[in-house]
Formats: structure tokens, C-alpha cells, sequence
């Protein structure tokens, strides 16, 4: 094994050691300074010995010196000979090593597993300085190579971390990744349709969308599904509800803690809500919920991008994507005081409204057949079907809790019976009083008795077609009705049906001249 001259810059100049000084009669040489060089000579020759392969790096990172140990590596990493070797940059010519780390932050790596093409090797980097301590260099060992098998409990125990490590990734992942996508809500009735349409629009930008509804119209599935729409669909979806976290702990819900803020908090601190969605869609469902107190941090945040953890003087910032939702006014709780008239102007720059299930009694066979292999598939029962009289008598029902409401009732027929087909017969068992006898609920009569009926069939003959059909009847001839009363008025006609203006419009278009207006239409 040649060691290296003692001309060679790195071996000797780099070597650490006192002024000269006298040293006592023991027949060593009298300069310190030699008895240094002379012990890290004999280190060096036991090291490139002992060691299966050793290198030196110069401050450039260039390789100045293998030892002959170390050749045998070569044909694995792509070169015939030494001079093809020496001389090229270190992280050129050897995947994933650390060396280039060691040389600019002057930090030893006394053990290290290193893979690549030409296997795994245990390693050991250490830096090279001068009298000064500036860096030269470093000098690299390959002390065991394929330690899988020499250090196989080591390595096993190594692989069994790395694989729970990648599990727990993906599980985390799999957690903030969007659950719904835009298809994913269920409607092709217009004011199905429009609450789509304008989903898909406002995914395309980073603004605050507010989702607003009454409870059960789905929207959180709508706001995963913004989420996965959006270019932030890659990042986390994290989501918390309001209503759900006691007053005293929201604060720390959203803006973290810092460590040791208060007794019994954690020693390392925790990340909060908005910091976790860094980069990705924060969902705040029950937004009327908030505090008061709360709100001004809470608008700060939106506005700054930046929160304060609980307990710490550091701001920290981040980009995160706000989608809110509530089932209350928003605008009459301005009014009486209970919410920030700012926060709701910086919540309001989107917002979406969802119809009631009531609206859209269109889409009531899609929801129910949806619904059915949701409940089959979660619970292991054989899919199941509803009759046509079962449909109409689900049609009749207001649905105060809309689609969880509607889950609810369909999940406790299929579950309370062994028929694959279900009929009306099934539901009159879970269903309100007034719709077991068939009776419309209360807005399906308003409804009703709002349509022009002069021209029309009896209720009973109505009921007697598909539900869906006798549903498009009914809205067509409330359109009509409304057209009439308000002389073509398009605006009023959609105030008086409580419909957007556009969504009277499309319904026009969707249906030609039938339920065009009167020409003074404004």
C-alpha cells in the first residue's frame, strides 16, 4: 500500500499541532512538531490499511488520492482506471456521497451508510485543516462494504425504521389528500349544475371561497372537491370544525403552540392548523361559530399570511388557500354583532351557495342510488333498489336535514331489512307521520299551490308518471306561474321563485319557447 509523500499538501500542512518546544530525553525527536507529523503519518498508514478503500478530497471537492483498497470499487462506479478517477469532482463520480457537507461546514460524519451502484458501505468522513483550522479537505473510509450481511441486526433494524417511516408518510398523505372531487357531487338539476359551475371556476384561483347552506347540502364534499380542482391539489386539504373545539382550545387549533407555553404543553410544541395547511387549502366549516374574540386573529392571519403560535413572540409565515362554510347568516349576525363585519367582507370574496335538497328534487333518484351503494359498500350488504312509489314518497318529504338526512333514512330501511328492493312500505316506518299518509311536507306544498293549475292534472295524476318527469312538470309551470304574475318581469320572477336570475335564465334556455316570456319583458 503506497502512503502518502510527505511533500503531499494534505498530509502534512494539514496537520494540527503546538509551536515546537523542547522535549524531555526519551530518544524521540526532540521537534513536537515532527512527533505530530510522524503520528499522524503512522494514523494515516493504519487507516488506509485497515480501512476497505479510503480517499482524499481536496478543497474543491476534487479526489487527490485513493488508496489501493479503494480501486477495486471503480469498475461498479463506471471507470477502468485510477487516472479516469482522480482528479473529477467527488459528487460526480460517487452517487449520494457527503463528502462536498464535510469540506463546507467543516463537521466530521464518523458513521454513515452509503448506497449506490456499486453496493452499500458503512462510512466514515472527516474534515482536513491546517495550523489555522481552515479546512483543506476531507478524507473519506470505506470501512465495511455490504454491511447488510456483516451488521445484518443493525441493517434489519435499519429497513424495518425505514419502512414504518414510508408508511407513516403515506398514511399522512392519504389523510390530507382530498377525499371528493367535483364530479363527486351528485346533480343535474340547474341549481346543481350552477353550484358545479361555479366551483370549477373558483378552483382556478388562490381567492377565499365561502360555502354557504344549510346543514347537510354537502359542503365539505365541496370544498375537498375545490380542493382537488385547485394547483394545490398536491398539497394538504386540512380541515376543522368550528363547532366541534371548545372556545379555549381554538386558538391553539389554529395557531399552534409554542414549547412550554403553558403547563402541560408539549416540550417540543405543535404545529397548528394553518401551518400544517401551509401550501395547501385550509377548510373552516362552521365559520359562524367563531368567537368573537377570536376573529381578529383569525382575520390578521387571512389577511398577513403569517400566524403567531400560542405562547411565542416569532411570526411565522404561510400560504395557505381559506375555504369557508356555515349554515347561518352571516349577514344578520353582522347586523346584531355577533360576527366582525371585516372578517365576513374578507370570508365573503367567493361565495357559493348550495341548494337544499328540497330545490332540487330533480336529482333526488341519482342521490338515492348513490347513496345505496355508499351504504352497501361501508357495510357489506347486498346493493339495494327503491321502488317508484318508494321515490314519490320519499319526493313528498321536506328533508329539513337535506342529504344527511336522507342518508340517515336510507341507511335505516337497508339496515332494518333483507329485501333488495325497497318500497314505499319500508320507508313509511322511518318518515314523519304527514309523509307515511303521502302527504307533501310543507314546502312541497307552498310549492304546489304556488303553480299554475288551470291547466294541469290532478295531484294524483301528476304523482302517477315518473318522479322525475312530474318534478320537471311542476317547475316548469311554477316558472310559468311566476312569469305571469310579475308580466315578464325575469328579476322579480326570480325573486318570487327565490332562484338566481341566471339560474332563470338557463332553465329558459334549457326549455325554448315553451316558457318564454310576455315581450315586456324588462
Amino acid at each position: 500500500m503506497p502512503a502518502p509523500q510527505h511533500d503531499d499538501p494534505l498530509t502534512l500542512r494539514a496537520l494540527p499541532g503546538p509551536a515546537a518546544s523542547p522535549a524531555p530525553s526519551t530518544g524521540l525527536p526532540q521537534d513536537a512538531a515532527a512527533v505530530l507529523q510522524l503520528a499522524a503519518q503512522s494514523m494515516f498508514d493504519v487507516f488506509a490499511q485497515a480501512a476497505q478503500g479510503m480517499m482524499v478530497v481536496d478543497r474543491s471537492h476534487r479526489i487527490v488520492w485513493i488508496s489501493e483498497g479503494y480501486k477495486r470499487f471503480l469498475p461498479a462506479l463506471g471507470f477502468d482506471s485510477e487516472q479516469a478517477f482522480v482528479g473529477r469532482r467527488v459528487e460526480e463520480v460517487v452517487p449520494n456521497t457527503l463528502m462536498a457537507q464535510v469540506i463546507e461546514t467543516g463537521r466530521p460524519m464518523l458513521l454513515d451508510l452509503l448506497t449506490n451502484q456499486a453496493g452499500s458501505f458503512l462510512v466514515s468522513r472527516l474534515p482536513l485543516r491546517d495550523a489555522q483550522g481552515v479546512v483543506l479537505g476531507a478524507v473519506g473510509l470505506v470501512l465495511l462494504d455490504h454491511p447488510e450481511t456483516t451488521m445484518q441486526p443493525l441493517m434489519l433494524k435499519f429497513a424495518r425504521l425505514q419502512r414504518e417511516l414510508e408508511d407513516a408518510r403515506r398514511q399522512l398523505a392519504a389523510q390530507r389528500r382530498p377525499k371528493h372531487t367535483i364530479a363527486g357531487y351528485i346533480g343535474s338539476s340547474a341549481v346543481a349544475m350552477e353550484a358545479k359551475r361555479q366551483a370549477r371556476r373558483v378552483a382556478a384561483t388562490a381567492a377565499t371561497v365561502l360555502l354557504l347552506g344549510e346543514t347537510g347540502t354537502g359542503k365539505e364534499l365541496l370544498a375537498h372537491a375545490i380542493h382537488a380542482a385547485s394547483p394545490r391539489a398536491g398539497a394538504a386539504f386540512v380541515g376543522v370544525n368550528i363547532a366541534a373545539v371548545p372556545d379555549s382550545l381554538l386558538e391553539a387549533e389554529f395557531f399552534g403552540v409554542a414549547p412550554g407555553a403553558y403547563t402541560g404543553a408539549e416540550r417540543k410544541g405543535r404545529d397548528g392548523k394553518f401551518k400544517l395547511a401551509d401550501g395547501g387549502t385550509l377548510f373552516l366549516d362552521e365559520i359562524g361559530d367563531m368567537p368573537l374574540a377570536l376573529q381578529p386573529k383569525l382575520l390578521r392571519a387571512l389577511q398577513e399570511q403569517e400566524v403567531e403560535p400560542l405562547g411565542s413572540n416569532q411570526v411565522h409565515k404561510v400560504d395557505v388557500r381559506v375555504i369557508a362554510a356555515t349554515s347561518r347568516d352571516l349577514t344578520a349576525m353582522v347586523a346584531e354583532g355577533q360576527f366582525r363585519a371585516d372578517l365576513f367582507y374578507r370570508l365573503n370574496v367567493l361565495p357559493i351557495r348550495l341548494p337544499a335538497l328540497c330545490e332540487r328534487l330533480g336529482d333526488l333518484e341519482a342521490l338515492v342510488e348513490a347513496l345505496l351503494e355508499d351504504i352497501a359498500r361501508r357495510s357489506g350488504l347486498a346493493h339495494r333498489a327503491v321502488s317508484e312509489d318508494a321515490l314519490a314518497l320519499l319526493a313528498a318529504h321536506d328533508w329539513p336535514g337535506n342529504i344527511r338526512e336522507l342518508r340517515n333514512v336510507l341507511e335505516q330501511v337497508a339496515l332494518l331489512n333483507d329485501e333488495l328492493l325497497l318500497t314505499a312500505a319500508h320507508f313509511r316506518a322511518v318518515l314523519p307521520a304527514g309523509v307515511r299518509a303521502g302527504v307533501p311536507g310543507p314546502l312541497a306544498s307552498d310549492a304546489l299551490q304556488g303553480a299554475s293549475w288551470s291547466t294541469a292534472p290532478g295531484a294524483g295524476e301528476l304523482l302517477a308518471v315518473p318522479l322525475p318527469q312530474a318534478v320537471a312538470e311542476l317547475e316548469r309551470r311554477a316558472v310559468r306561474a311566476a312569469l305571469a304574475a310579475t308580466r315578464g318581469n325575469k328579476v322579480a320572477a326570480a325573486r318570487q321563485l327565490g332562484i338566481a336570475r341566471a339560474t332563470l335564465y338557463e332553465k329558459l334556455a334549457l326549455w325554448g319557447r315553451e316558457a318564454e316570456p310576455p315581450p315586456d319583458d324588462r
